[in-house]
């Protein structure tokens, strides 16, 4: 018998695996608290600035940060492209939701993103 843990989407579980006669046969135990691998990846983000802004520019799908389009500091019209994800060998630009300017830049190239994670913020 052979214990494993396996994090899927987030969640971690721990697996027993035990050998029989008709091969192997797993048995799933309840998904523990997954403090650590998803404070991980939060704490490699960068914190938004100081000067965050209020209008928050959100990931519609997960994936992980491609190519950052805007830098702090920049005008940018409704519908221009602030970040690249890269979700399934496809890129996806993030919009800006209203004309603004960037307050802040909250991902980096490289670092996995969740559906609906804000990844940068206008004012």
């Amino acid at each position: 018998m052979k214990n494993y843990t396996i994090t899927v989407n987030g969640n971690t579980y721990d697996v027993t695996v035990e050998e029989g006669a008709g091969g192997a046969v797993s048995a799933p135990v309840a998904p523990r608290p997954a403090a650590a691998p998803a404070a991980a990846p939060k704490a490699a983000a960068p914190a938004p600035g100081a000067g965050a802004g209020s209008i928050k520019v959100e990931a519609g799908a997960a994936g992980k940060g491609f190519k950052i389009e805007a830098s702090v500091g920049q005008a940018v019209k409704k519908g221009e492209a602030v970040v690249i994800v890269e979700a399934m060998k496809m890129e996806i630009p993030v919009v800006a939701p209203e004309d603004g300017t960037v307050a802040s830049i909250d991902v980096a190239v490289g670092d996995a993103v969740e559906a609906g994670a804000v990844l940068a913020t206008l004012k």
